[in-house]
């Protein structure tokens, strides 16, 4: 996976909390650590005063670590990862507090929440399933501020807060600069991007900067031909009948056509194109008042897929049979007015986000295995055994999806001279996200295969609400549909205290109180979303009488559903009569710190966080294979309110004249009512849902350091020691999720890196230096679901070969059903291991105060690092780094 510029921000922004410049190193007698001033707590403080954990890095000092262009700085702070399927499609994870999202095709629909909050500037960008990606240029600093930020940056600051904070227009003069590299990928293609930026003052009181960008990143996964029986795709019509329950009368002698992918086979087909500008306009109003208003336009498209299948040659190797692309196109445009007031400093800013995502998803793997892949790909209904066949199971989806954002906010900030000083504001945030997603996943052709032909003009109740479905079908390929508007409005008053009991210790205090309206609409072939969840919000017999029997439920069900409202099986209080879902609540966070000395600082806090309720598609849904844990089971109408409640004791120090910082944070954090993506192999009836797993504990430490060990060597490195276990299963998930005691996913118990930066004096004012830089990420648990033995199973039966993948067994029976695999042997309950890995980068450079040349080599030992496992089609697909990648890199600034 090639990770963005922001990626690799953050990441080394969590790895180094501070850096000296190269020109001070040759300047000073003794060089010092930089002074890094953040707004983590909504106002400018140095980050060795801010009594929180917080980590942050400069842009110069990105520039200078090289980490503008880094191909493959893969999670390179230890209690941050990234988990995805490419550029734009990840999620970030702090402190362990991850769970399973749900798959890229229906995140559109029914993802969770972000646990993490990632803010551009002042305005929030999360999105569910799938966060803004933006290409981090022309930056200022990042900021990462972990565990729970919700008193003041809201609902998805569950576990933590990233703020990439831009350059903005300066009345100086001006200036101008331009960075551009190329690149060289063992085994891959070549990679090249440039980036431009100018300041100018147009008056004393009007200042503008524009920086633009453009970069190509090459791929090196390889879609080769399609071979079955030599580890290519085959298809299996014995495990198709087994998971359909019979289906086949005989599957052993039933023929199966594999997908042919002759016209698809290129070398290096997983290309993404970053390319955008940013403007920025900056009117002094007088000298109390200022306006500022910037514009972010940004493209993303990408093709192919950044995941190899590990029953192929090699990891780099896929078979894929459908086209492949993701467009995902931003703009967002942003306002801040801030000034004085007596002695208030007032801010309001707002925000206008603006996102179209189309894309194109092979979706072959889909038709593999669950309840309905005789439906999808076979004949079997009044066909002799001997006649029965398995079609071509080739199959896409197609997404088109829109969304919008707005925000407000409005804060004040007494004088930080004072001995309580105050924060408080109040906050709207308005999110509509609409979406038609089309799915070709059914094969009418065969004789007896189900007739799929009449859902596509079934949209029943809010028939087309973002189409014309209902009235204008969809081409005779499409066999199901989403379409779907999730709407979600946000109020909330915030506010923070912070009091100087005396010259030394300080103590804080702050609350927010928060509303949240989500309101989801639409339909998809099958089920009338709408109509469904204003039955549920009224809850009455006659409402759910009414509903259901314009469905297909028998009537035994029915009743089975109204006795699971009645008794609580089922909540629906958060419903009011028109389906709208609506939470409130008030989290708190208070904090005491120490000044021991000018130079360290002990803190210790107590912080809240939460992600909002999460409305399911198809709420009240039964399995179609009531055993074991499946027994009496109901889909939840929505998942709850997950928070987590931090408790953390941490010390900041800044030593030996200021050439060694030194920070630690211990931390304890509860989650209660932890949400996850539900999918179950077996039971492919319940689609997608969200769904409260249980309660889970984390306790971990983070430590990072910065040494100035002499005027030209800076060591720098930071590690993460982190305990998750599962607490409480609710018992509906047992023996699908892992047991009490069990691991969170994705986290490692141990991970760290070490950096060091060697400067030395060359000809003229000429400086050389050598960056260079180790990771080690300890193993890792994929998913919180136990299905990689039945995912193995269906992974032999499919493509000849088993996926090589290790897997931790945690149960001896799967989700308590006596479900059999091809051995005949009930299938154990287990989860696949990311294994660890070490990744190393060097670069070597020159540079003045105008220019800089550079050498970089990526990924020294071309390693070749599990960064997740993608079950989401059935069998695994691995995502790995990119492999090793030697370049150059040339910048230069005008002054």
């Amino acid at each position: 996976m090639k990770l963005t510029k922001l990626h690799c921000a953050v990441l080394t922004a969590l790895a180094a909390s501070g850096n000296i410049y190269a020109e001070e190193a040759k300047k000073q007698p003794k060089a010092q650590i930089e002074t890094i001033e953040v707004t983590a707590t909504k106002r400018s403080e140095s980050i060795q005063a801010v009594p929180v954990t917080v980590t942050a890095l400069t842009g110069d000092s990105l520039e200078k670590l090289g980490v503008a262009n880094f191909d493959e700085y893969v999670e390179f702070l230890p209690n941050v990862i990234f988990q995805g399927t490419g550029p734009g499609q990840n999620e970030i994870y702090i402190r362990g507090a991850a769970t399973s999202q749900t798959n890229i095709a229906v995140s559109s629909v029914q993802a969770l929440q972000p646990s993490v909050a990632f803010y551009l500037d002042e305005q929030p960008v999360s999105m569910q399933g799938r966060n803004l990606d933006v290409y981090a240029t022309d930056v200022q600093r990042v900021e990462v501020l972990p565990g729970p930020q919700g008193t003041l940056f809201g609902a998805s600051s569950q576990s933590g807060t990233v703020r990439l904070i831009t350059n903005k227009p300066t009345h100086d003069g001006f200036a101008a600069g331009f960075d551009t590299g190329v690149s060289s990928t063992k085994g891959g293609d070549m990679s090249n991007s440039v980036e431009a930026y100018f300041n100018m003052s147009l008056s004393d009181s009007v200042a503008v900067r524009v920086a633009a960008y453009n970069d190509h990143q090459g791929g090196w996964i390889d879609n080769i031909l399609n071979v079955p029986g030599q580890g290519g795709y085959e298809g299996s019509a014995v495990v198709i009948s087994r998971i359909s329950g019979g289906a086949l009368a005989d599957p052993e002698n039933t023929p199966v056509t594999a997908p042919k992918n002759d016209a698809l086979v290129e070398d290096n087909f997983n290309t993404a194109n970053y390319a955008g500008a940013r403007f920025g306009l900056s009117y002094l109003i007088n000298n109390e008042w200022e306006l500022l208003v910037q514009h972010t336009q940004q493209s993303l498209d990408t093709e192919g897929v950044f995941a190899y299948d590990p029953n192929l040659e090699g990891e780099t190797s896929t078979n894929r049979f459908i086209p492949e692309n993701n467009n995902d196109d931003f703009g967002l445009t942003t306002w801040t007015l801030e000034g004085r007031l007596d002695h208030l400093d007032i801010v309001y800013t707002g925000g206008y986000l603006d996102r179209d995502i189309n894309s194109t998803i092979d979706y072959t793997g889909y038709t593999n295995g669950g309840s309905f892949s005789a439906y999808y790909v076979c004949n079997y209904a009044g066909v002799p055994a001997g006649e029965q066949s398995c079609a071509d199971p080739t199959k896409f989806y197609k997404e088109q999806t829109s969304t919008s954002r707005t925000t407000h906010e409005l804060r004040l900030n007494t004088s930080a001279e004072n001995r309580w000083r105050l924060t408080a504001g109040v906050f709207y945030d308005s999110q509509e996200l609409s979406t038609v997603g089309q799915f070709n996943i059914a094969n009418t052709s065969l004789d007896g295969a189900y007739d799929f032909t009449n859902l596509q003009t079934k949209l029943k109740g809010n028939d087309g609400i973002n189409s014309d479905g209902f009235n204008t079908p969809f081409s005779s390929e499409i066999s199901f549909v989403n379409d779907v508007t999730h709407t979600i409005d946000q109020v909330a008053v915030f506010g923070q205290l912070e009091f100087d009991i005396t010259d030394t210790v300080t103590a804080g205090l702050g609350a927010r109180w928060y509303q949240i309206e989500d309101s989801f609409k639409g339909a998809t072939s099958t089920v009338d979303v709408s109509s469904r969840l204003k039955a549920f919000g009224d809850g009455s017999d006659a409402a759910l009488t009414e509903y259901f029997a314009t469905t297909t439920t028998s009537a035994s069900e029915v009743a089975a559903i109204k006795a699971a409202v009645a008794n609580g099986q089922l909540e629906t209080d958060l419903l009011d009569a028109d389906g709208t879902l609506t939470v409130d609540d008030i989290i708190i966070k208070a904090s005491i710190d120490w000044k021991v000395s000018n130079d360290v600082m002990i803190f210790a806090s107590y912080s809240e966080g939460f992600r909002p309720p999460v409305t399911n598609r198809v709420g009240g849904g039964k399995a179609k294979n009531p055993e074991g844990a499946f027994e009496k089971f109901h889909i939840p109408v929505y998942s709850t309110t997950d928070s987590l409640d931090n408790y953390e004791l941490g010390f900041k120090s800044t030593l030996f004249d200021q050439a060694l910082r030194f920070n630690a944070t211990a931390y304890y954090s509860k989650i209660s009512d932890l949400q996850t993506s539900r999918y179950d192999p077996t039971n492919i009836s319940f689609l997608v849902f969200t769904d409260n797993v249980g309660d889970a504990e984390i306790k971990g430490i983070d430590g990072d350091f910065s040494w100035v060990a002499s005027d030209n060597l800076i060591i720098s490195g930071a590690f993460s020691v982190i305990d998750t276990e599962l607490t409480s299963v609710n018992d509906e998930l047992a023996g699908i999720a892992p047991a009490v005691g069990s691991r969170l996913p994705y986290s490692a118990e141990f991970s760290g890196n070490l950096q060091a930066q060697y400067f030395y004096p060359l000809k003229g004012d000429l400086t050389g230096y050598v960056n260079g830089s180790i990771n080690y990420t300890g193993e890792r648990l994929a998913s919180m679901t136990m299905d990689a033995y039945v995912n193995e199973d269906a992974t032999r039966e499919i493509y000849g070969t088993g996926s090589g993948l290790k897997i931790e067994k945690e149960a001896d029976v799967y989700a308590g059903v006596n479900y059999k695999d091809s051995n005949g042997n009930t299938f154990a309950g287990g989860r696949y291991i990311q294994e660890s890995y070490v990744l190393a980068n060097l670069s070597f450079g020159v540079t003045n105060d105008e220019w800089k040349a550079e050498l970089f080599i990526d990924n020294v030992t071309d390693e070749h690092a599990t960064l997740y496992i993608d079950t989401q089609q059935f069998t695994p697909k691995v995502l790995s780094n990119r492999p090793r990648t030697i370049g150059f890199r040339f910048s230069y600034d005008f002054y």
